[in-house]
């Protein structure tokens, strides 16, 4: 991503955080046939083998046979992207000096090298996904209503692990705009124009906190000229 150090996230636990809330991920590979992309559910790992009292992001998912072929699974570090909320912040936003739009969003970069789970271990991994998920539902659906089947089914997918070995993330949400014009920002994502995106503004309140409402005026000129629009 490009390098903005404003807009740098550093808190293992906001990574974390951005990947329990918006676990579609995007697997890239850079394999001997050239770069492979793929999309899955990922997951943090639960199980024993993860210390959820360290700083390291332990990631599961699975891919489709032949996917693992495909991206050589476990030969070679891969690229793993976690896309939170993300959106258009039009300039109607802002004083009328101000009139480069941009786009904010939230983002991550995972890297680590695929381990091939045991058949067993993917079986494992597969029903949390599956209860992960369906626990939002009213009357959720297990892997264990028929686990005969759900075994035969789960041989057509090889699980991985990942120990993420760094990060790249990136919180966008106008930290460079002053607090009564991110207020305007949230209030025409929360509205129902084109560009309305809720979930973006509450990233943004979180993001901001008191400072939107601080009494601090900060003016585009504090911001550095990298971080701009």
């Amino acid at each position: 991503m490009r390098h903005t150090p404003h807009f740098l996230v550093t808190d293992v636990d906001e990574v974390r955080r951005l990947i329990r809330e918006h676990p579609w991920a995007t697997i890239v590979s850079h394999t001997d046939a050239g770069l492979v992309a793929s999309h899955y559910p990922v997951l943090l790992d639960t199980s024993a083998d993860a210390d959820p009292g360290s700083d390291e992001i332990v990631l599961v998912s699975h891919v489709g046979r032949p996917d693992e072929v495909a991206h050589e699974l476990g030969r070679h570090e891969v690229l793993v992207v976690f896309q939170g909320p993300h959106g258009y912040v039009s300039p109607a936003w802002y004083p009328p000096e101000q009139f480069v739009p941009t786009w904010n969003h939230v983002t991550a970069h995972c890297w680590g090298t695929p381990e091939v789970l045991s058949d067993d271990e993917n079986f494992r991994v597969l029903g949390e996904l599956v209860d992960h998920f369906e626990q939002r539902m009213p009357e959720p659906v297990s892997l264990d209503v028929d686990e005969a089947t759900a075994r035969r089914i789960a041989l057509g997918t090889v699980g991985i692990r990942i120990r993420v070995t760094r990060f790249d993330a990136r919180a966008k949400l106008s930290q460079n705009k002053a607090p009564e014009v991110v207020e305007r920002i949230v209030a025409g994502l929360r509205g129902d124009g084109p560009y309305a995106s809720p979930a973006l503004a509450d990233e943004m309140v979180r993001a901001h906190g008191r400072e939107a409402l601080g009494p601090r005026r900060r003016s585009r000129a504090d911001a550095p000229a990298a971080d701009r629009p």
